[in-house]
């Protein structure tokens, strides 16, 4: 089956990217918390992506990727109307979501895709969505628009000042939770420092409170066992138990370490993608 690329949209350049992908068969079944698995090529990484948005009657997925290494370096060198070889999904446990009434989603960097699709999920689920966006600026924001079309409250903090709240998005958090005695649930996606920053905010007010380890997939599929951590004690798997687990219960510092495990390797991809892009190589 051909995957094409319908839309290419650069949102942080150099960074950021979104692309609407032609999948129906995903797109029909797909859930917000869901991700799918795409290579370039045959001979391509297998890359795991959380669904940023999905059309079931134009049967199209949205990705949203971060540059990042050779893989992703790889994927931005596309263009619309060129073809992935794999787009193999929808994977992962869904987003569990019921009408239940005042709902937080945070998002900080790409995280803030995957969190828009859960927050379109509990707006149509009836629930109150107050979205809570970060970035180190202005330019760097994600989404904002798109999560104001459906969401009554969008808030917003940058590191510099330059829109919205002067600081972390757990400060505006803190400061909401403590005024809204209502929220029934906080939902974080990110990076992992801001993940574990915002368990430590809703922890004093024991508000259930749900983080996506989407970041440390690799495989997918449960094989290759990159995405161990620890919940609650017992050894899961992001990418079939999860990637959604209770913030309280993770053990972050493990993460961290997990996390770091492949850099030396991905460096060297990259570096060597990179030679090749220069010397007129190719991919």
């Amino acid at each position: 089956m051909n995957y094409r690329i319908l839309q290419k949209k650069v949102l942080i350049p150099g960074q950021t990217t979104l692309l609407v992908i032609e999948a129906p068969h995903v797109a029909k079944k797909a859930k917000p918390g869901n991700f799918v698995i795409l290579r370039t090529s045959e001979k391509g990484e297998r890359v795991p992506l959380t669904i940023a948005d999905c059309d079931p009657d134009a049967g199209t997925v949205t990705i949203v990727f971060l540059v990042v290494g050779k893989s992703t370096a790889e994927l931005n060198t596309l263009e619309e109307g060129q073809h992935l070889a794999d787009f193999c999904g929808p994977l992962g446990k869904a987003t569990h979501i019921e009408k239940q009434g005042t709902v937080i989603c945070v998002g900080g960097g790409t995280g803030v895709a995957a969190m828009h699709h859960i927050a379109k999920g509990h707006a149509a689920a009836g629930n109150h969505v107050v979205a809570i966006v970060g970035a180190r600026n202005k330019d760097l924001l994600l989404f904002c628009n798109e999560l104001g079309s459906f969401c009554p409250e969008v808030l917003i903090a940058t590191d510099d000042g330059s829109r919205g709240h002067h600081g972390f998005v757990t400060d505006v958090l803190k400061q909401r939770l403590e005024e809204d005695k209502d929220v029934t649930e906080v939902v974080a996606i990110g990076p992992v420092p801001m993940m574990e920053a915002v368990t430590k905010v809703t922890k004093p007010f024991g508000v259930k409170t749900t983080v996506s380890l989407n970041s440390i997939m690799v495989d997918g599929i449960g094989m290759c066992g990159a995405c161990r951590c620890t919940v609650g004690g017992q050894t899961k798997f992001a990418c079939v138990d999860g990637p959604e687990f209770d913030g309280q219960q993770v053990d972050f510092a493990e993460l961290r370490l997990r996390l770091a495990q492949f850099r030396p390797q991905e460096q060297e991809s990259m570096a060597l993608f990179q030679h090749k892009c220069q010397c007129g190589e190719g991919k």
